[in-house]
């Protein structure tokens, strides 16, 4: 299907009208340049099973919507900016070595776009963080935006079915992630640079050797929500030495009641630093709570401070380890 003419038909209300206006019409050529797939050394075509639906690309993709910051920041970082056509859902500022590419990127929607939002992108991929983008009442089911031949492809750590959930989730597994999504996007070897720097600066994160533990504090007042055991904070307590006291949490982020935060009395609390909902917020509700202004951790202010956007699959999970690690050498 010629994606000229979805474009044409982009208005329309729905996504159902739009599989019935569009599935007529001829095809575009494929595009052509870096990775042409005439070119028997391109590598094309690619498939690859993604959380149990077929991903199947015959060229390089040349017009990329994605959404949340992690895979926005991870095709920016394999320097295919100049084919993102969209991007929806950022969770912050980018980082700054990717900042000005990213200031090119048009921002599509604050939060999750609609369909016809992103249709109106003309994208040939959709790049989604979270699986639940791809929904009815989203952007779209996978089959039916197959159907409008807009591939779909979800960040494999965000998977969600058995077989396909990582459990644990581990830095090698956020690697592999990187290198697939080399393939896909035709970065292979700017994927195997960025592995190989991140895997030196991994090496260079020194754990604690303190015996310390962790409370991974994310959201919530009434109720804590909290870096669960399978997940990116519990990967990145694991790096730097701490052990998490929501090591039990089968998900990676969970509900926690403040009782039992106060019955395993962390040694420290790792504060998500987002613009919605502040450090400095988290650090208030945990002072007026009677019962966590108790803890030690809260009187000698024990805390660790990362930006929401590290919190997920991504490249930003090294740098976060690593900069956990330097407040840990820093705290009295």
């Amino acid at each position: 299907m010629s994606l000229r003419r979805l474009g044409a038909c982009a208005t329309l209300a729905t996504l159902a009208v739009l599989l019935t206006a569009c599935s007529a019409g001829n095809a575009d050529p494929a595009p052509t340049g870096a990775g042409d797939p005439t070119d028997p050394g391109g590598g094309y075509p690619v498939t690859v099973d993604n959380c149990g639906t077929e991903v199947s690309l015959e060229a390089p993709p040349e017009r990329i919507v994605t959404i949340k910051s992690s895979t926005t920041e991870l095709a920016l970082a394999l320097g295919v900016g100049d084919r993102l056509v969209g991007a929806a859902f950022l969770d912050g500022p980018f980082p700054e070595e990717i900042a000005e590419a990213g200031a090119q990127v048009p921002v599509l929607a604050e939060r999750a776009p609609s369909s016809e939002i992103v249709l109106g992108a003309e994208p040939d991929l959709i790049f989604a963080g979270w699986e639940s983008s791809f929904a009815a009442d989203g952007i779209g089911e996978r089959a039916e935006l197959a159907a409008l031949g807009v591939e779909t492809y979800v960040a494999p750590a965000a998977c969600q079915a058995d077989g396909y959930r990582p459990d644990p989730l581990t830095f090698d597994s956020v690697f592999d992630d990187i290198i697939e999504a080399g393939e896909l996007l035709d970065a292979r070897e700017e994927a195997a640079a960025l592995v190989a720097e991140q895997q030196e600066a991994l090496a260079q994160v020194t754990p604690s050797e303190a015996g310390l533990t962790a409370l991974w504090y994310s959201s919530g007042s009434d109720t804590p929500f909290v870096g669960g055991g399978i997940g990116a904070p519990q990967m990145i307590m694991d790096a730097v030495g701490l052990e998490n006291i929501a090591s039990d949490l089968d998900t990676s982020w969970g509900s926690m009641g403040w009782e039992s935060v106060v019955a395993a009395e962390p040694d420290v609390v790792v504060l998500v630093d987002s613009a919605w909902n502040s450090a400095d917020n988290k650090i208030s509700v945990l002072e007026a709570n009677p019962l966590t202004a108790a803890l030690p951790a809260v009187q000698e202010g024990r805390y660790l401070i990362v930006d929401f956007a590290a919190t997920e699959a991504g490249i930003r999970n090294v740098d976060a380890a690593a900069s956990l690690a330097e407040q840990l050498d820093a705290m009295p």
